[in-house]
């Protein structure tokens, strides 16, 4: 079993080493929209109430019973710290009962290989491109284990910058989606906006505040009342956010002589993102993968693939598991207490 409750969302699966995932049901916290942004504390609430009808519901679902479930994997990080603690104490208690291993899994390494739920998949070894509301990474996949981080953002991650300007023009929660929405009725070319650290082929790290002060400026000099307008600049902003981390994933795949690349998290969902990656890097002859788009979000599916894929290499490590709750709300890939 998996159990997600890094953020806002509540979510839980059910999975087969051999038939693979047989329900992933994911509980979206609508509550937050009123108020444009997550409210850590109201979104720890909802987990208290969700969790257990939803694990009910799952077992209910493929017709199960806790009995069947011989191990629980759980989001220890990173995360929201009242949001992680809810899910990885429920995981503890029931694995603690049951008596079964316990296995902490880092959220963002189940965003990496949630392509693996599905049948295209990438050999090793391959780039990852992570991009969500709180991290923007390129990483190095040697095997499942073995990473190297290439780049990461050094201020503001992707998803919270698509969030911070969507807010800006006025546009409702969630900002990204909303933001997407609206550039598609946006003239090319109306406005031009920086492409942040593209100069330097060596730095494959990601900053996006100047580019959201730059958008800023440009939002306070024009009539945001003029629908063409916002979308232009909607439009604009978009474009230069695609074609920052196309740049970076390019010289990325360059220089490590790599033909794969994996982009993955919540923006990864976009559609134009995903053209456009698609459409440059088969010019290059390099493969892309991206996962459906509810695999794209946060969900339980990919925490517990993660899980059976580090018990069945650390198999006697989790066997013996005192039931220690691990909880790490800004857990990194360096991080080797998992």
């Amino acid at each position: 079993m998996g159990i997600e409750t890094s953020c806002d969302d509540t979510s839980v699966s059910i999975y087969d080493s051999k038939k693979g995932i047989l329900c992933n049901n994911v509980c979206t916290q609508k509550i937050h929209s009123k108020y444009g942004g997550i409210v850590p504390e109201l979104a720890a609430r909802n987990h208290i109430k969700k969790i257990i009808p939803l694990i009910k519901k799952s077992l209910f679902k493929i017709n199960k019973n806790l009995n069947d479930i011989n191990a629980i994997a759980y989001t220890a990080g990173p995360g929201q710290i009242n949001s992680l603690i809810i899910g990885a104490i429920v995981s503890n208690t029931i694995a603690f009962s049951l008596n079964i291993p316990i296995i902490p899994v880092n959220h963002m390494e189940g965003h990496l290989f949630s392509i693996m739920l599905q049948k295209q998949k990438p050999s090793f070894p391959f780039i990852g491109l992570l991009i969500s509301g709180g991290h923007t990474q390129l990483i190095y996949v040697y095997k499942f284990g073995k990473y190297k981080i290439l780049g990461k953002h050094i201020d503001n991650a992707v998803g919270e910058t698509l969030d911070k300007i969507s807010k800006l023009l006025g546009l409702k929660y969630p900002g990204g989606k909303n933001l997407s929405q609206l550039s598609q009725f946006g003239i090319p070319k109306k406005f031009i906006f920086p492409r942040p650290m593209t100069l330097e082929k060596n730095n494959l790290n990601f900053s996006f505040s100047g580019l959201q002060t730059f958008v800023k400026n440009i939002i306070k000099k024009n009539d945001l009342n003029n629908f063409q307008i916002k979308a232009n600049i909607a439009y604009a902003f978009e474009d230069a956010i695609i074609n920052t981390l196309y740049i970076k994933s390019f010289w990325a795949l360059k220089k490590y002589n790599i033909k794969q690349l994996v982009i993955a998290g919540g923006v990864s969902a976009n559609k134009k993102l995903r053209n456009f990656f698609y459409k440059n890097l088969k010019k290059n002859n390099i493969k892309l993968f991206y996962s459906y788009k509810k695999l794209c979000t946060d969900n339980a599916g990919m925490i517990a693939y993660v899980g059976v894929k580090k018990f069945f290499l650390e198999k006697k490590k989790y066997i013996s598991n005192n039931f220690n709750i691990l909880v790490n709300p800004k857990l990194s890939f360096k991080d080797n207490f998992l």
